[in-house]
C-alpha cells in the first residue's frame, strides 16, 4: 500500500489519520459522558478532565495535519456510481465534520483556560490561555462543547452508517478504500 493518496485510493496515511481521529473523538466522547457523573470525591475528579484535555489538544495537532495533509494529497476520484447529490452531500459532510471538530476543541480550549490558566498536556508542555475576557467564557463555551460534542458523534455515527450503506446496499467500494483494500 502506497504512503500517498492515488487517484483510485487512499493512502496509507490518510487512512491511519481517518481511523485514529474517529477512534479519539469516541474515546473523547466516551470519557466526556463519564466526567459529567463524577462527583468532587471521585479520584478521577481531576484527574479524567486532564487526559481529556490532553487528548484534546493532541487530537487539534493531528486534524491540523490532516487538513494540511489533505491539501498536499489529493483526494482518490469519486467512484463512477456517485451521482451529483451523492457527491455534494459527501463534501459538505465532510466539511461539517471538520468545521464540527474545529469549533470543537475551540470551544473545549475556551471552558478550560477561562480562568487563565494554560493547559498542561500530559506534563510535556503547556498550551497558554490567550483568550479569557468573553463573557460568561465557560459557561457558553461549555454549552457549545456539549450539544457540539453530541452532535458530532451522532453526525460521525450517520457518517459511518453511510460508509455501510455503500459497501451493503450500493456494493460500490467506498468503505473499501479506507480499509485500503479498495
Amino acid at each position: 500500500m502506497q504512503w500517498r493518496n492515488s487517484s483510485s485510493n487512499y493512502g496509507l496515511v490518510s487512512i491511519a489519520m481517518h481511523w485514529l481521529v474517529a477512534f479519539v473523538v469516541f474515546g473523547l466522547f466516551g470519557l466526556g459522558y463519564w466526567m459529567m457523573g463524577l462527583d468532587y470525591y471521585s479520584n478521577w475528579y481531576r484527574t479524567a478532565p486532564d487526559i481529556h484535555k490532553s487528548v484534546g489538544i493532541l487530537l487539534f495537532a493531528l486534524m491540523s495535519l490532516r487538513v494540511l495533509w489533505r491539501f498536499a494529497n489529493p483526494l482518490p476520484a469519486a467512484l463512477p456510481s456517485h451521482g451529483t447529490l451523492t457527491r455534494v452531500a459527501s463534501k459538505a459532510g465532510h466539511l461539517l465534520l471538520y468545521l464540527g471538530l474545529f469549533v470543537l476543541m475551540l470551544s473545549g480550549y475556551l471552558i478550560s483556560t477561562a480562568d487563565g490558566r494554560p493547559i498542561s498536556v500530559f506534563g510535556l508542555f503547556e498550551v497558554p490561555a490567550t483568550l479569557t475576557s468573553i463573557p460568561r467564557q465557560e459557561d457558553v463555551a461549555g454549552t457549545l462543547h456539549h450539544y457540539l460534542a453530541w452532535g458530532l458523534v451522532i453526525f460521525a455515527t450517520l457518517h459511518g452508517l453511510a460508509a455501510l450503506k455503500h459497501h451493503f446496499i450500493d456494493r460500490d467500494s467506498t468503505l473499501k478504500r479506507m480499509f485500503g483494500r479498495a
